[in-house]
């Protein structure tokens, strides 16, 4: 094979290929771009803020970020995963002793039944008056930890979307560098295939005799 249609086949592939890793890494960008755009702006509209550092308990001092983020809006998904670990999680654990809202939903049904129970027996019963109080304030913990742990989620999952978009920033970079060396290898390629001689040869042709 002639050696200048060589570096010209390896060129053109190269090149090729940077084409294609140059679109892949802008697409990945894109998503990049739009992962953090839609995160800061879906964050901005629930007008979420820190609590001042006045403003902070001696256990929620313990977690730097909230320290860090005193008083400032919360806008991004690092952020975001500190407010529902630091702040929400540490709340969501006193509202009823550390049990879930899972745990807390079944002993607050089994009260409820209890009450109903022993309103239809005896409604005038102090005993009963205490299970309807009981299972009154049982319900008010489910409630507060059904919201607290669902705005829980949905914080760690937009932290979980910005993560994503991070990967995709840097799987972007990856591409645009490769990118770079193959444009650079396929310039250099299309260089020497225009000094090499047109008919020099990848392997000199070895004479034989009869």
């Amino acid at each position: 094979m002639k050696r200048r249609t060589l570096d010209l086949t390896f060129s053109v592939g190269g090149g090729l290929v940077a084409i294609l890793l140059l679109v892949l890494g802008l697409v990945l960008n894109n998503q990049s771009n739009f992962a953090k755009t839609y995160v800061r702006d879906q964050l901005s509209e629930q007008r979420i803020s820190f609590t001042p550092v006045a403003g902070l308990s001696d256990e929620e001092k313990r977690a730097d970020c909230l320290v860090e983020n005193a008083g400032k809006p919360l806008t991004t998904g690092k952020q975001a995963e500190c407010y529902a670990n630091e702040y929400i999680g540490l709340h969501v654990t006193e509202i009823n002793g550390g049990k879930t809202y899972s745990e807390s939903s079944g002993d607050a049904r089994a009260l409820q039944e209890q009450a109903d129970a022993a309103t239809k027996s005896d409604p005038d019963a102090a005993a009963t008056t205490k299970l309807v109080t009981e299972a009154k304030i049982a319900s008010g913990k489910v409630d507060a930890l059904f919201k607290g742990e669902t705005l829980r989620g949905l914080l760690l999952t937009t932290y979980g979307f910005t993560i994503f978009g991070e990967r995709a920033a840097q799987a972007a970079l990856v591409c645009f560098l490769v990118a770079a060396v193959l444009a650079l290898a396929t310039l250099a390629g299309l260089v020497h295939a225009r000094r090499t001689p047109e008919g020099e040869l990848v392997l000199p042709e070895v004479a034989t005799g009869a």
